[in-house]
């Protein structure tokens, strides 16, 4: 799923400082299930928005309204009566969600109200990893499942660089050389021979990071 966490209060109050009548739209998809953008969090950062303008004098109205998803027509197209009505909207659906309320009401302020990070799985309550970034070449078939471009550091394709040691990155000891799990895994699976097969230049067209990223939210921790 899409992993994104809240922008600062701060940041988000300035960002809506112009405006008096606000929608706060959450989505019941991936945000709800990172509890990013669910009814509970619409819920909490309206009474935050309200509390902060209220002990600064300042006017607002905002509604909430939480769709089953922001990247989808039928669900976004359910504000098509009502949104006019704004000053602006202040998503709390990833860049998607975001990028597709804008196109869907171009006469509409469409803010961001969360900052997007990376696909990912729950490893437990509160904490977040990524596990792909979306490159458009999925590789998996050849590396036993295991993403050796999100989850390795360099996103190396042909085996782990020369700092990796006893199986952990050099990066971080607390972080597993994805290229030690993946020689793993082939061998349980008697496939080592994918070893042998090279890959060739990636096209790194779309943007890379520095090694999986991770959300850890104490206040959602068993």
């Amino acid at each position: 799923m899409i992993i994104a966490e809240r922008k600062p209060l701060d940041e988000l109050m300035a960002m809506l400082d112009p405006f008096e009548k606000i929608l706060i739209v959450g989505c019941g998809m991936c945000m709800k299930a990172c509890s990013a953008g669910g009814n509970k969090e619409v819920e909490a950062l309206a009474a935050a928005v309200r509390s902060l303008r209220q002990e600064k004098g300042r006017p607002v109205s905002i509604t909430e309204k939480t769709l089953g998803m922001q990247c989808s027509p039928k669900h976004v197209l359910q504000l098509s009566d009502s949104i006019k009505e704004f000053d602006a909207v202040l998503s709390m659906g990833c860049g998607a969600g975001v990028n597709f309320l804008a196109d869907n009401y171009p006469q509409s302020v469409i803010l961001p109200a969360l900052n997007t990070k990376f696909i990912g799985v729950t490893v437990e309550d509160g904490v977040w990893s990524e596990r792909c970034i979306g490159c458009g070449d999925c590789i998996l078939d050849r590396t036993g499942g295991l993403c050796p471009i999100a989850r390795c550091s360099k996103s190396l394709l042909n085996g782990p660089c020369g700092g990796s040691m006893n199986g952990k990155c050099e990066i971080s000891r607390d972080l597993d050389c994805v290229w030690h799990l993946i020689y793993e895994r082939l061998k349980g699976l008697n496939q080592l021979y994918r070893l042998d097969e090279l890959f060739p230049y990636k096209d790194w067209s779309t943007s890379s990071h520095g090694g999986p990223r991770k959300i850890i939210r104490e206040d959602l921790k068993a």
